[in-house]
């Protein structure tokens, strides 16, 4: 019982903070593959803050990598890739993970309409 009352009242864990007090910012960043894990260039990538439903998109270089930085570690974000007729399945990217550097590969698995 105590145990619990302890969980309960204590305060939530604070993110890492750079010298001005201001949370650290992330990144997350990977490559676009096929189902052979080949690149896919030029691939869209959507990354969507689930708070504020705001899109950012970002297509893929010649070697099928994208990024985006700049993410505030306290949002929630799902991020997934297109091309032509193939998307991947949609990662979260969760408020509690507290990696700044985020490396994701985007597997363009299934037809647009199997979701």
């Amino acid at each position: 019982m105590l145990i619990a009352l302890l969980c309960i009242f204590s305060p939530p864990a604070r993110p890492a903070q750079d010298q001005k007090g201001q949370p650290e910012l992330r990144t997350v960043h990977g490559t676009v593959d096929d189902k052979d894990e080949n690149p896919v260039p030029q691939s869209v990538v959507y990354l969507k803050n689930v708070k504020t439903q705001g899109v950012k998109t970002y297509i893929a270089d010649d070697s099928g990598t994208y990024r985006f930085s700049g993410l505030n570690p306290n949002e929630d974000y799902e991020i997934h890739a297109e091309h032509n007729d193939l998307t991947s399945s949609v990662r979260t990217i969760s408020s509690y993970d507290s990696r700044r550097d985020i490396n994701l590969v985007l597997k363009l698995s299934h037809k647009k309409n199997e979701h």
